[in-house]
């Protein structure tokens, strides 16, 4: 279940970078426009995703007890709560536009540019945040597959469509958001029929106990939204402490979260694949088989973080030299490939355990495990190396912060796991 999630996340990832350097040809300031949509796009992404776990949580267990039809129930609930908080969220924003943008300091000549871009670029969130349901649907049914074909086939849609607008027919910018709109607009006109067909999807939700459902539902949305808005605000933080070193230090750092981000893919596509199964295993009563399945993810999780620490430690050098040319910025960037790659593991341990939480029910579990990783590990951590080894120090700081981070994880879902054991 996990392969077509890990070519799906990657394909995004893929996209996204494409869709920055099309948009990096037509100069500085249509880059830095799309710069300032980020912590907004970030906003939509959270409350996407939070309500995309709870979707996943919610029928898959509803189905692990037998119950298919209020399932089906359940997931057109989720459609339709979800495409209507993200449509007022993006009228909310593009109302809101010129404050938000004077907010975060956007000069006086950006702004018509930005106004330009705002509105397809509010219209392809949306539409996004739609083609998101239908996936959480899709997983929460069991079914990987079609989520992570689609998320390839719209993705390469994507990057063939980028060069045809924004160049060919000369609507620059607004043409990157008008080619993500059609590529997702398609992945919905080709998701929702299948979804209806499989009979995963139903409307008549007034014999749905709708009170008890949006409880059900919100119950592990909101903390979970919350736990998806806090990396960006520690990021934010962890570029100020590294600011202090310098702005080779804040290069290099930017590239090492860059390869982060791609070493940790195969986590990622696990927290998509994995909690459908615990849901169906949670409403069977199947505690012992949860226990073995998160046994081994862990340690496949541990072990394959190590290899690929090992491995960047050992190419830091080369791999340095390859990602810049900058020799201050090398040096730096080789500093971080020899230490912080090796706490992968107990930072994927900990990823995990938030997605184990959230799919076993545990939300506020998954959100205090999210939070102590991030300012109770990590940023102390990486304030203290700072403070007794100056940048090397840092990244030694990173490592132990990491590592503590998912032996801190598994402890609260070993505590976790055994109230529910104990409550059966």
């Amino acid at each position: 279940m996990t392969w077509p999630m890990l070519f799906g996340v990657l394909s995004l990832m893929t996209f996204q970078l494409v869709d920055s350097a099309f948009i990096g040809q037509l100069g500085r300031d249509p880059l830095a426009a799309l710069g300032f949509t980020l912590p907004m796009q970030q906003l939509i992404i959270g409350l996407q995703v939070g309500l995309g776990i709870a979707t996943t949580a919610i029928i898959s267990r509803t189905l692990g007890e037998g119950d298919e039809l209020r399932a089906e129930r359940l997931g057109g609930l989720v459609v339709l709560v979800g495409a209507t908080l993200v449509l007022v969220l993006c009228v909310g924003l593009w109302l809101s536009q010129t404050l938000i943008m004077t907010l975060l300091g956007a000069e006086e000549s950006l702004l018509p540019l930005i106004r330009t871009y705002w509105t397809p670029w509010l219209l392809s969130a949306w539409m996004g945040a739609m083609l998101y349901f239908g996936y959480s649907v899709c997983r929460s049914h069991g079914d990987t597959r079609l989520p992570g074909y689609l998320m390839v086939a719209t993705s390469v849609l994507n990057i063939a469509l980028d060069p045809l607008y924004i160049f060919v027919f000369d609507w620059g910018l607004p043409g990157a958001a008008l080619a993500t709109v059609t590529s997702f607009a398609l992945g919905c006109l080709f998701i929702y029929p299948k979804l209806l067909k499989s009979r995963w999807l139903r409307f008549d939700l007034a014999a749905l106990a709708l009170t008890r459902s949006l409880r059900q539902l919100g119950a592990i949305m909101a903390p979970a939204m919350v736990s998806q808005l806090m990396p960006p605000a520690s990021a934010m933080l962890a570029t100020a402490i590294v600011a202090g070193f310098g702005s080779a230090a804040v290069a290099a750092w930017g590239l090492g979260t860059r390869l982060e981000f791609f070493s940790i893919v195969v986590v990622l596509a696990l927290t998509m694949s994995m909690p459908p199964m615990i849901g169906r295993m949670l409403g069977e009563g199947k505690l012992e088989r949860i226990r073995s399945l998160i046994r081994l993810a862990v340690r496949f999780v541990v072990v394959w973080h190590l290899a690929i620490g090992l491995l960047w430690a050992a190419t830091s050098g080369l791999a340095s030299e390859l990602f810049t040319s900058d020799k201050a910025v090398s040096d730096v960037l080789g500093s971080y490939l020899v230490r912080v790659p090796l706490s992968y593991s107990g930072l994927g341990v900990c990823i995990l355990m938030v997605s184990v939480c959230n799919a076993l029910g545990m939300a506020m579990r998954g959100l205090l495990v999210s939070t102590l990783r991030l300012f109770a590990c990590f940023l102390p951590f990486l304030w203290v190396g700072a403070q007794l080894g100056g940048i090397s120090g840092l990244m030694t700081g990173a490592l132990i912060g990491n590592l503590l981070a998912g032996v801190m994880a598994y402890l609260f879902y070993r505590r976790g796991i055994r109230l529910l054991t104990a409550r059966a």
